[in-house]
C-alpha cells in the first residue's frame, strides 16, 4: 500500500525518447502491425498492467504524471534536415495527453550528432517526482544499463518500478543488422520487468483489445499542405488571405505538369517517375544520371506504408542538408501513357515549377 494509505496506485510514467521513437518506428516500417504506437494506447496498456501486477481494480492504476526526455535539433538543423513538422507533431500528441516535455539540444562530436546527459536528467526528474509525489510505481520506458542506478535509487526509497522493455532485431536500409535489447542487468533490478515484444505479438494474435488499441490507426497526417481550390476560399473572412490562398492555388492551376517520366532538373522541377528500393522509411525515385533519395517526411499525401516498388509518383527535385538532389513533396500518381519511338526509347523531360516565383 502507499504512503498515503490510500487504495490509490498513483504511477509516473518515465519515457527515454530516442528508444521511444525507435520502438515506434520498428512497429512501423518492420513489424507486421505496420502502425506506430499510440501513447494513449500505451498509458492504458500501463494501467492495466500496473493493476495486474499490484493487485487492484484498473481503476484504482492512475497515471499522475508522465514525462518525456529526448535530445533536439535546432530549429535551423531541423529545417535543413526536414525535421520539423514531425517534431512539430510529435510535441502536439505530448501536450494534448499532458506528458511533460524535456529537451536537451544534441551535441556534435567527432563528425555526429549525439545525445548527452539525458538519462541523468530522466533520472533526477523520476527520483524527485517519486519522492515529492509519493509515486507507488514508476514506469521506465528503456533500455540503458545507465538507469541501473536510478532503479536501485528508487527501491530504496520503496518505489517499485516497471520496465518496458523491448527485444528484436532487424536489416536497415544499407542491409546491416540493427538490433534493439534491454540491458540484462536492467532487467534484473526492475520490479515488474514487462517483455512488451511478447506481450504485442500475443495480444495481436489474440485480438486483445488494449494491445489493439496500443496502436494508432489513422495515416500520419502529411508533411505538406495541399493546396486548396479557389472556391474553397470563398467563405474566408481574412481578405487578405483569400486573396493570397487563391493565387498560389491558380498559379499550381497553371503549372504544367509532367505527363510522362522526366529527368532531373534544377530544384523546383516537378518530375514523375518509378520507385525503387523501398525499406525502412526510405526509398529511391528512378532519376538520371542518379537515383534521388526521399523518406516518409517527404510524402506530400499518403502513407509511406501503401507504396509499392515500381509505382509511379510525382515529386518535387530538392536539395538535402548534405547539398545532394533528393526527391520531395512525394505524391502516388496514376502511371503515364507513355509513347515511345520504334526502339521503344521515350524522351525524358523537366519540367520547371513556377507557383514560388508567381507568388
Amino acid at each position: 500500500m502507499n504512503q498515503m494509505n490510500s487504495p490509490l496506485i498513483r504511477v509516473g510514467v518515465f519515457y527515454d525518447g530516442n528508444y521511444f521513437l525507435k520502438i515506434s518506428d520498428y512497429y512501423y516500417f518492420q513489424h507486421e502491425r505496420k502502425a506506430r504506437i499510440s501513447l494513449e494506447g500505451l498509458h492504458e496498456f500501463i494501467r492495466h498492467q500496473v493493476a495486474e501486477e499490484e493487485d487492484v481494480d484498473v481503476r484504482l492504476a492512475q497515471i499522475t504524471t508522465s514525462h518525456f526526455f529526448r535530445g533536439r535539433l535546432s530549429a535551423t538543423e531541423a529545417r535543413d534536415k526536414d525535421r520539423l513538422f514531425h517534431d512539430r507533431l510529435l510535441d502536439d500528441i505530448l501536450m494534448n495527453l499532458g506528458v511533460c516535455t524535456h529537451y536537451m539540444p544534441l551535441k556534435t562530436r567527432d563528425g555526429r550528432l549525439q545525445e548527452k546527459g539525458i538519462d541523468v536528467w530522466l533520472s533526477l526528474e523520476a527520483l524527485e517526482m517519486a519522492l515529492h509525489k509519493t509515486l507507488d510505481v514508476v514506469v521506465l520506458i528503456a533500455g540503458d544499463s545507465d538507469y541501473v542506478p536510478l532503479i536501485r535509487k528508487l527501491n530504496t526509497v520503496g518505489t517499485r518500478v516497471m520496465l518496458l522493455n523491448w527485444d528484436f532485431k532487424y536489416e536497415d536500409f544499407k542491409g546491416e543488422t540493427r538490433v534493439t535489447r534491454a540491458s540484462q542487468h536492467l532487467l534484473e533490478q526492475a520490479t515488474y520487468p514487462v517483455a512488451m515484444h511478447a506481450v504485442i505479438d500475443r495480444g495481436l494474435q489474440e485480438q486483445d483489445e488494449v494491445v489493439e488499441n496500443m496502436f494508432v490507426t489513422q495515416s500520419e497526417p502529411a508533411a505538406f499542405a495541399t493546396l486548396p481550390t479557389p472556391a474553397a476560399t470563398n467563405g474566408s473572412t481574412n481578405g487578405f488571405a483569400a486573396a493570397a490562398t487563391t493565387a498560389a492555388a491558380a498559379a499550381a492551376s497553371r503549372a504544367v505538369r509532367p505527363t510522362g517520366p522526366t529527368a532531373a532538373g534544377p530544384v523546383g522541377t516537378i518530375g514523375i517517375s518509378t520507385i525503387k528500393n523501398l525499406k525502412n522509411g526510405f526509398g529511391f525515385v528512378v532519376m538520371p544520371p542518379n537515383n534521388l533519395f526521399f523518406s516518409y517526411a517527404d510524402l506530400s499525401e499518403g502513407d509511406f506504408n501503401d507504396l509499392r516498388e515500381g509505382d509511379w509518383v510525382e515529386f518535387t527535385v530538392g536539395r538535402n542538408h548534405r547539398d545532394e538532389d533528393c526527391a520531395r513533396n512525394v505524391r502516388k500518381v496514376a502511371a503515364p501513357n507513355m509513347v515511345g519511338d520504334e526502339e521503344g526509347d521515350y524522351e525524358t523531360t523537366a519540367v520547371p515549377q513556377s507557383v514560388g516565383a508567381e507568388l
